[in-house]
């Protein structure tokens, strides 16, 4: 049944332009690749067709973080590795969203070591965070819905 058959004869459909750019940014989100541990084979994992995340708009995962508007931390983040996240992070266009996945990235996890961030969020800003250790290719694909649920409820004004 096509849109046509739903609006009958009007030939007109109205919304908002918030709505249509919301909808536009939930679908066409190109996760940016940085994978750090055990994480990231999950994550590889919800890629793959047996969980298949390019059905949300996410067909490629970009290496690139100027072709990048999420960024999904997967594991732990070592001091010395955390002004490569901050620059990657400061690379990417705006808008910009950051999903922390796994105890790791989200707390430090079983590493409670001065080597080991206690949380990405002390470098950037972290929108969802997805737990477990290693969490399973369906709680990613929830938190990204999570995310697109955000996405949607965002305001013209907060753009600014």
């Amino acid at each position: 049944m096509g849109v046509e058959q739903k609006a009958g004869n009007l030939g007109v459909v109205t919304t908002t332009l918030e709505s249509v750019i919301n909808w536009s940014r939930q679908y066409s989100m190109w996760p940016m690749l940085f994978g750090l541990a055990c994480c990231a084979i999950e994550m590889m994992g919800a890629q793959a067709s047996s969980y298949d995340m390019s059905r949300f708009g996410m067909e490629l995962m970009r290496a690139s973080p100027r072709q990048s508007d999420l960024m999904i931390v997967a594991g732990r983040v070592s001091r010395k590795m955390a002004p490569v996240l901050r620059r990657l992070y400061d690379q990417m266009p705006d808008p910009k969203w950051v999903v922390a996945m796994g105890d790791c990235a989200s707390c430090g996890g079983v590493f409670n070591n001065y080597a080991i961030l206690q949380g990405v969020d002390e470098i950037v800003p972290v929108d969802v965070y997805v737990s477990g250790c290693p969490p399973r290719p369906e709680a990613l694909i929830h938190g990204l819905m999570t995310l697109h649920e955000k996405i949607k409820q965002e305001k013209l004004k907060d753009w600014a």
